[in-house]
């Protein structure tokens, strides 16, 4: 009993440092041009170039399987520095539309929702939170403005709305030491 615990113990040791060592001797790195042209890209994993997220048009940018034209939410500032990072010219956007269209933010009406979970379904970063038979809400931190959600809500109560500076820039305010009389005292050193 003991011989055949030592034996099997000896084995996992061995395939172990085999595997480690493998490892370590033939790790093959990541195509650094991918992950530059992925760092461009605005990362909203919209899937309005073709493919299912950023990464994916990035390797086919970096194998020149498509042009720098086709992401809407990069616009053409994007697509000049993908231009730029591959010495190629720049291109005219595949979509006009998406030169003139402001960054936006998908806000749920919530008097209007039935809670049917398919705009869940179609957000590919989970910005989107509720339950079946629910109300919904989306994460403002976590939309990207990929307008997803639009077309499967049956009763269309998703509306996109422009992001302004100021909003995009804004923090929750810290309250006034004054308005308090306990964080007064804290902020003139008593308790």
């Amino acid at each position: 009993m003991f011989a055949a615990v030592a034996a099997i113990a000896l084995l996992a040791l061995t395939f172990g440092l085999l595997l480690g060592y493998s490892a370590i001797r033939f790790r093959v790195e990541g195509d650094p041009i991918v992950d530059n042209i992925d760092a461009l890209l605005p990362q909203t994993q919209c899937g309005q170039c073709g493919f299912a997220g950023c990464r994916p048009y990035a390797e086919a940018i970096a194998t020149e399987e498509v042009d720098i034209n086709l992401c809407p939410p990069g616009g053409e500032t994007t697509m000049i520095a993908l231009a730029d990072l591959l010495g190629k010219d720049p291109v005219p956007l595949d979509d006009t539309e998406a030169v003139a269209k402001p960054k936006a933010l998908a806000v749920i009406n919530e008097q209007e929702c039935i809670g049917c979970t398919l705009c869940i379904q179609a957000c590919p970063v989970d910005a989107i939170v509720g339950a079946a038979k629910q109300m919904h809400t989306v994460i403002a931190d976590h939309c990207t403005g990929c307008e997803l959600c639009l077309p499967p809500c049956p009763v269309e109560c998703i509306d996109m709305v422009p992001i302004t500076v100021a909003m995009e820039n804004w923090k929750w305010p810290l309250p006034v030491a004054n308005d308090n009389p306990n964080l007064a005292a804290e902020a003139a050193g008593g308790s």
